[in-house]
Order: C-alpha cells, then structure tokens, then sequence
C-alpha cells in the first residue's frame, strides 16, 4: 500500500473507504505490515494485538459493506488504527505500565475512553511504550527497553508517552492515546513532530484515577482534526471518574484571538533554533488578524509544587519490597518522596491551589498563551533528562520542560503542534494554552495554524521507512 495511504488522515481514509479503494482490513493490515518491518529501530510498541487488530478490522469491513459511508455518522472512528499507551489499562490485552512488577499483567476491564474508543469503531492495534509508571519525560523501561525517536534514531522521542508520538509519527496507525502528568503528551509530539493535546483536567475520565489529580488523557495525531475527533470521542463524564466534566460544545470559525507570546516560563532558555520556529508561528497568526501581544511570565517557576506532589504520590505507590524491581533512575525521587513530612505535602496542596489562582486570573486578560513546548531539542536516547538540566531542588528530574508542567498544576487544556525542524532534523513543537476549560478555544486557534503553515508534507522524509 502506498505510503500516502499510510499517513492518511481520518477524513482521507473515510473516503478511501467509502469508495471502497481500500478496504479497513487491507490498510489495517499494511500498519501491521509496517510495524512489523520498521519499529524494531524505534521501539514505539510494548505489545502488538494482531489478531484482535485484524477481527477488528474484519467488522469494520462488514460494517461499511452493510451500511455504507453513512456509517461514520454513527462510527465515526470505523476502521481507523489507533494504538494506546501502556500505562491505561485495556481489556484482554497485556498492560505492562512499563514496569517489571507489572509485566503480565492483562486487565478484564477497559476504562471509559477505551470503551469509547471501541464503541466509536476504532482498531486498537496494541500498546505504546512508556518510561516506568510514566515518571520521566523521556523513554524506555526494564520491560522492553527504549524508545527511539523516529526522525533522529540516537536522540529520544521524550515521554512519557515516548511510544504514541514514535508511533504516530512513524504511520503506525492516525493516533495514539497519551497521558499526561507534567507534559508527557506535549514533550512527545514536540519531539516527534505531531500534535499532542492535553485537554482540561477531568474532560476525558482518567480510570483508575491518578493519584497526585495532575494526569490527563488526551490524543496524538499528526492533523489537529484528527486531535479533535479523538478527544470528543473519549471526553465526556463518566460515574467512575468523580471529576470528569461534561463535553463543550465545537467551535467553528477563525475570529481573532488575543495571545500571549511568552519565548520562556523559566530557566533553561530556549534553543535558538526553537526560539525562531516559534516566533515564526505566532507571527503568522498575528499576520492572519490574531492579536499577539509578546510579554514576559510573570510568575515563579511552580516547580517545587510540583516535584513535592509527584514524589509522594510516587512514594505512596510502592513499600520498599518493590525497591529491587523499580528503575533504578525512579528510586531516588521515591526515596525523596518518602522523606516529606505530610505537612509539606499539605502545604504544596495550597500552594499549587494558590498558583492556579493566580494564573488564571492573568489568563483573563489573554485567549491563548503561545510558548515553546520545549526549550530544548532532543537529547540522547540512552538519558532521562537533559544533561544540563536546572537544579530547582532535590529531585530535579522534570525541570529541563518548564512550559509543560504549569498547565497541570492549573488544569488548563494545552496543545503541541508541530512549526518546523531544526538543522540537525529534530521538529519544534509550539505550545497553545487555552483559559480555564476552554478546550475547544484552543484546538480553534490550533486548527487555524495548520492551515496557515501546514505540516503534512514534514512527514514526507519519514514515509519511506527506515
């Protein structure tokens, strides 16, 4: 199959469908083909469901041949490869949550947004790789190893949902399920040059519920569409996730936003290189009638606050019996989370309360905050965290990503979406926050982006293979 086949939007392959071109079991078939022969140099996958792929398929197939294109109305994922990250449970099927103490692990139930996922039409093809229950913003764990990044096989795709952005960027299927704690769907898609949309806290269920309330589930795609598609499939409440919102209705149209163009949140500083990408981005919306207004952050980097809640939620996952199977770069932040005293935990609850506050009362005056997704490119894939990463504390293993982590501490939505590529070939992710729940706001001026600079063709150098 050709490799525009491959890399075909949802829209695209609808109507290979619908004129019945392809069939969902020839092209569901070819991303298996192609997992096959290439993702052993890029590690995106944990485990591969072949068959429960091609039976998936097969209904597709029968479905369209019963009802036709009208189909969609009623599936509008029919037929579509869609891969999941290993740490969300899925029924019948192997969920590692890269971790040795979980490696054989195959759940009886499926969360909410798999369930959604499956009642859309969707062909979940397996599970995407992920650093030991997601704890760094890189890749790889004790269970299968590393992860890749596709573009640049000796740098890492970042993480934690390493394996979705390796996978959708490689054509393994239109998107991947991602989630994020502290910028583990943003880092990826920068990286791996796709989008990455962490919607608003609570707007997808997140079953189980995480235990530090910072994570989120949204999609990776390579078209803010598809983003879109995926998002709205699995948001909406659900009475196993307590905090889980009502869906916000589309938003159509380009009217002019007001944005906010912040080039960084905090130390490290930006790349050169990324800097000008970025720039390069908000110029074209401000070109298009959007109003850019180039400002600095006016507040501290909330980084303690945010070290504090996930080393306890880490410590509190784990006794100590469990040290000799945890990676060996996790223990440390574990350890430091065993060591704070409740009162500290209690005081960074406040802490991040009162941040949020006051982030949000500044978003009034803006629609959409406009930054880097990361300052840096890439760094080698054998690594967790940039060498010359910032000392803010103890445990500084998250804060070389100084944009990503604010917005979950606030619980705003935010998108990654790709703006170029650097001389050594690593893409550029910009990042668009949006106010407090205002989702739909955010995939808008994101959407209109795409159109202004579109990315499709970046996908070109990756087509052939590897």
């Amino acid at each position: 199959m050709a490799d525009d086949v491959v890399y075909a939007d949802i829209t695209a392959l609808r109507g290979l469908f619908g004129r019945k071109a392809v069939s969902p079991v020839e092209y569901v078939t070819d991303v298996l083909g192609r997992i096959a022969e290439t993702d052993l140099a890029i590690g995106a996958f944990v485990t591969v469901d072949r068959d429960g792929a091609l039976l998936a398929a097969r209904l597709a197939e029968q479905t369209l041949r019963t009802e036709g294109p009208a189909a969609f109305r009623r599936l509008p994922l029919l037929g579509m490869a869609i891969s999941i990250k290993d740490l969300i449970p899925t029924r019948g099927l192997r969920t590692t949550r890269g971790s040795l103490l979980h490696r054989d692990w195959v759940p009886d139930f499926d969360p909410p947004l798999v369930r959604r996922l499956r009642e859309a039409g969707a062909v979940i093809v397996g599970k995407t790789n992920t650093s030991e229950f997601g704890w760094s913003g890189a890749s790889g764990n004790r269970v299968v190893g590393r992860t890749r990044n596709p573009w640049v096989r000796d740098r890492t795709p970042g993480g934690s949902s390493a394996g979705a952005g390796a996978a959708v960027a490689a054509g393994f299927g239109v998107g991947s399920v991602g989630t994020d704690g502290a910028g583990s769907i943003r880092i990826p898609a920068s990286f791996c040059g796709v989008v990455g949309f962490k919607p608003s806290f609570g707007r997808i269920p997140y079953v189980p519920a995480s235990a530090e309330l910072l994570s989120h589930a949204g999609p990776l795609t390579r078209t803010v569409a598809d983003a879109a598609l995926m998002y709205r499939t699995m948001a909406g409440p659900d009475r196993l996730d307590p905090w889980s919102l009502p869906v916000e209705q589309a938003e159509a149209g380009t009217a002019p936003l007001r944005i906010a163009w912040v080039r960084t949140l905090g130390a490290p500083a930006p790349d050169p290189q990324v800097e000008k990408a970025c720039a390069a981005a908000v110029a074209a919306l401000a070109a298009a009638g959007h109003e850019v207004v180039e400002t600095d952050w006016p507040f501290e980097d909330p980084y303690p606050i945010l070290a504090t809640i996930l080393a306890v939620a880490d410590a509190a996952g784990h006794d100590e019996a469990a040290d000799t199977l945890i990676d060996p770069g996790r223990r440390p932040i574990i350890e430091y989370g065993r060591g704070i005293p409740g009162t500290d935990h209690a005081e960074a609850i406040r802490l991040r309360g009162d941040y949020t506050g006051r982030v949000l009362r500044w978003m009034a005056d803006y629609d959409v905050l406009a930054t880097p997704t990361v300052p840096g490119q890439p760094f080698p894939v054998a690594l967790d965290q940039p060498t010359d990463t910032p000392v803010k504390g103890p445990a500084p293993w998250l804060a070389w990503t100084p944009a990503t982590y604010p917005a979950n501490l606030t619980g705003q939505p935010a998108i990654s979406v790709p703006v170029g590529r650097t001389a050594e070939g690593c893409p550029v992710g910009l990042q668009l926050v949006g106010r407090w729940r205002a989702d739909e706001s955010v995939l808008r001026i994101a959407g209109h982006l795409e159109q202004l600079q579109p990315w499709r063709d970046m996908y070109d150098d990756l087509a052939g293979g590897y």
